[in-house]
């Protein structure tokens, strides 16, 4: 059975999942973290693509990214995927794949959701039991969302800056969104459309993209369709 084409769509933000293969470690130590860092710095500009949010765990990362194009995205992960495991491999001499297939995503619809994602992101670690605060947490980008340390590689989504008109207020704006911990519903929404490929958003912005691309981009409903001409 033929796979499933990728929804993508150019200047809409993505939320972006790849796995560790068997949720095997992929980091091994600081100096992979940085390399990984450094080449996604590197194909971000390549691929036209603007990075928003990340964090590196253990076995997986997490990215909140918006191609500019439609196919930019699956460039950017494709490069990126391929340098990273011939480092992996050559450093540590091994072989195989180090990747669980292809990358996770799910076009996320900005108004609603992106700050949500900020949120889900780099909270990762405090759910995962690493940390107890974000900040603590030194591979994401909380540091510089939050604590103004300067990642130029980084690019704020235009909603992050509508959170305040100087850069102090943005920040404490932004922290301000962690005082609490990411309401379940919103998590397993986040999850559910990222690991099957569907759009997240309301049901408006459901139709619409499901109108632009010709295809169901949201759960159908459970159970066989009803026969024509049978009774409900």
């Amino acid at each position: 059975m033929p796979r499933k084409e990728r929804i993508s769509i150019g200047e809409v933000p993505h939320h972006v999942i790849q796995r560790g293969h068997n949720r095997s470690v992929c980091f091994f130590r600081a100096e992979d973290y940085r390399n990984y860092l450094k080449w996604l710095r590197e194909y971000l500009q390549e691929c036209q693509c603007s990075l928003h949010a990340f964090v590196l765990m253990t076995n997986h990362v997490h990215l909140l990214v918006t191609p500019e194009t439609t196919d930019g995205l699956g460039q950017l992960m494709k490069r990126l995927g391929q340098r990273y495991v011939q480092y992996i491999n050559r450093t540590y001499q091994r072989s195989g794949t180090l990747w669980e297939g292809r990358f996770r995503s799910c076009i996320t619809e900005a108004e609603t959701y992106i700050l949500n994602c900020y949120r889900y992101i780099e909270l990762n670690p405090v759910r995962a039991g690493m940390v107890k605060h974000p900040g603590e947490y030194y591979w994401s980008s909380y540091r510089a969302n939050a604590q103004g340390e300067n990642l130029n590689w980084l690019t704020p989504h235009t909603l992050y800056n509508q959170l305040g008109s100087t850069r102090k207020e943005r920040l404490q704006a932004y922290r301000d969104l962690f005082q609490n911990h990411l309401e379940s519903g919103i998590v397993d929404e986040i999850r559910k459309a990222t690991n099957s490929d569907y759009a997240l958003g309301t049901k408006g912005f459901r139709r619409q993209v499901e109108k632009a691309l010709g295809r169901r981009v949201s759960p159908g409903k459970i159970g066989r369709p009803r026969k024509q001409g049978s009774v409900p």
